[in-house]
């Protein structure tokens, strides 16, 4: 199977998602993978992301093993075809509530479970006032932001919807109200 012509508009789309991936700390190689899955909308072999991509074969799998192990790719099978081929969903709300998901597991409550851990130590309480403070106020903090991730997670991508669209109307309600911001 020939690669894939990437039309101006999907290769600028396909090369941007790898630029904000390293951003975000993901191998842009790997944010192209996902980019293209994504907005191919239909499964590809490792060898026609290698081709379409002209990236080695070898890291092409690599990355594929890195995606799959975030769950934001999936391997697939057509019938006639004893290869395997990978796709994405194709529904951006399920890619953020994934990525949201996974990020909050491997680097946020690790922080929160320290903090906890910290809290919890017989010497915390030898640490000067304002420190023990500090700690407690950004346990709270976080504790509180995990807690409300997980229950947006939880919420269907219509109720997210509806929840976005509100939420400047709650900031200007608030602000009108407190006459702060």
């Amino acid at each position: 199977m020939p690669a894939l012509t990437m039309s101006p508009i999907t290769e600028r789309f396909v090369l941007h998602w790898g630029e904000m991936g390293t951003r975000w700390g993901v191998n842009r190689t790997v944010a192209q993978i996902h980019a293209l899955l994504f907005v191919n909308g239909a499964p590809l072999t490792a060898e026609d992301i290698a081709e379409t991509l002209g990236v080695a074969r070898s890291n092409v799998s690599n990355s594929l093993r890195e995606l799959q192990n975030w769950d934001l790719v999936r391997i697939t099978h057509i019938l006639g075809d004893r290869r395997d081929f990978f796709e994405t969903s194709s529904d951006p709300w399920v890619l953020m509530r994934i990525i949201v998901r996974e990020r909050k597991l491997r680097e946020f409550d690790p922080t929160v479970n320290m903090l906890e851990a910290t809290l919890a130590e017989p010497s915390f309480s030898k640490e000067p006032a304002d420190r023990q403070q500090r700690i407690r106020d950004t346990y709270a903090l976080m504790s509180s932001l995990g807690g409300w991730t997980d229950e947006m997670l939880q919420l269907e991508p219509s109720t997210l919807s509806k929840l976005l669209k509100l939420g400047s109307k709650i900031q200007k309600f608030f602000v009108t109200a407190t006459g702060k911001k």
